[in-house]
């Protein structure tokens, strides 16, 4: 039987199965005015009774996990949010399957008090939660409501610290950690999580990528080509094979799905059309600033123009934009690259949930299915039609000396 994964990423990963489904997750509207910083009209609400049933309908249609976004002041446009752990213990008490990431800032939380209230959380929801650790790039928020705000690289260390900690709490008696950020003295508490909620990040420097590979399950990217998207997943498993881990790899995405291309497009083109400009150059003022504050100058959103922040982290560069079959296909071509799981963002988040879930999952399985039985040596990529478009990124996982999973 064939892999999903071309033979250049295949013949260096240890992954148990790289056949397993691609999975799906979805940006949780806990945050007021939509996924898109744009005054065309939304059918979406940041109410939790419109995100309950939401979340009800992810799970029924097949996606996998939900992302509780973090915020505490007005950004991205927001003029109201609701708080990210108790939002996400509603929705998980909500619901039976669905895993739900709540997004939490180490610089807001005592680690062992975020620890014990994930390990209740675990206990309450069958073992479904999950935590996205963000590094953090609003300074004014922080320090409004009163944080210490560090350099780029040290909130990295800050993080990585964290998560050690959370760690060590949920699995070690008596457990004690001195660090630079964060100091624990035996710390004995229960119960502890039967199953340890599963740690996202993401970030582009370099300080992100090598905490990533060092600590974290999941590596969150922000919405890219091919192209980006390979150099990202090469050198983050690159460094996860050098620290004797593996890691699985999450891409953000914005999807418009009709029943035809123009349609989509037509759709696209008036989200950013009816962009709030002044919103829109606000935050992209603000992280990019934060991104220069990287040592090597990688920062999130670092090349990002102003149509890739009106979905504010960059999923329309993802291009599932089209028919169903276009954008099965396109999933399909970061799959066989090694992403993982794709986050999806929507205009009417509920209803087009629903319909991804009737039009677009069903043919994403049945493409899997059907290069899982191709014969032993048919090459996926061009069996899909997909070598042209592929092609530089099967570079970038293949050429000499490139750092990628081993």
């Amino acid at each position: 039987m064939s892999t999903f994964l071309p033979r250049a990423t295949a013949e260096r990963s240890d992954r148990s199965d790289n056949r397993a489904p691609v999975e799906f997750a979805y940006w949780v509207p806990n945050v007021s005015g939509g996924l898109v910083v744009s005054n065309l009209p939304q059918r979406t609400s940041h109410e939790p009774a419109y995100n309950i049933e939401t979340a009800k309908a992810a799970e029924k249609a097949g996606f996998t996990y939900a992302l509780s976004q973090v915020r505490y002041a007005a950004s991205y446009g927001a003029d109201a949010q609701h708080e990210s752990t108790s939002f996400s213990l509603a929705l998980l008490l909500a619901t039976e399957k669905l895993k739900v990431i709540a997004a939490v800032h180490p610089y807001f939380w005592p680690p062992v008090v975020l620890a014990k209230w994930a390990a209740t959380a675990q206990a309450l929801t069958n073992n479904r939660l999950c935590l996205n650790v963000v590094s953090g790039w609003f300074k004014k928020e922080a320090l409004d409501l009163g944080a210490q705000w560090l350099e780029h690289d040290e909130r990295y260390e800050q993080s990585e610290e964290f998560i050690e900690i959370l760690r060590g709490a949920w699995t070690t008696d008596h457990f004690a950690f001195t660090g630079k950020h964060f100091q624990v003295h035996d710390v004995n508490f229960r119960p502890q999580p039967e199953v340890l909620p599963e740690v996202f990040q993401g970030g582009n420097s370099t300080a992100a990528r090598q905490m990533a590979g060092r600590v974290s399950d999941w590596y969150f990217m922000n919405g890219n080509t091919p192209e980006g998207v390979a150099e990202q997943i090469a050198q983050v498993g690159g460094y996860a094979a050098e620290n004797g881990r593996s890691i699985k790899f999450g891409l953000n995405a914005f999807a418009v799905v009709r029943e035809t291309e123009a349609e989509a497009v037509e759709v696209l083109d008036a989200i950013i059309a009816h962009a709030d400009a002044d919103k829109v150059n606000d935050f992209g003022n603000a992280v990019k600033e934060a991104g220069a504050s990287a040592k090597d100058g990688k920062g999130m959103w670092a090349d990002s123009e102003f149509k890739d922040l009106v979905q504010y982290n960059d999923g329309f560069r993802t291009g599932l934009i089209g028919t169903p079959e276009q954008v099965a296909r396109r999933v399909l071509a970061f799959r066989l690259l090694g992403v993982d799981l794709v986050l999806l963002g929507f205009l009417h988040v509920k209803e087009e949930i629903e319909a991804f879930g009737e039009t677009v999952i069903p043919r994403v399985r049945e493409l899997e299915a059907e290069l899982a039985a191709l014969p032993e040596g048919t090459d996926p990529v061009a069996h899909l039609g997909l070598t042209e478009e592929l092609a530089t990124a099967l570079e970038t996982l293949a050429r000499p000396g490139a750092v990628v999973p081993v």
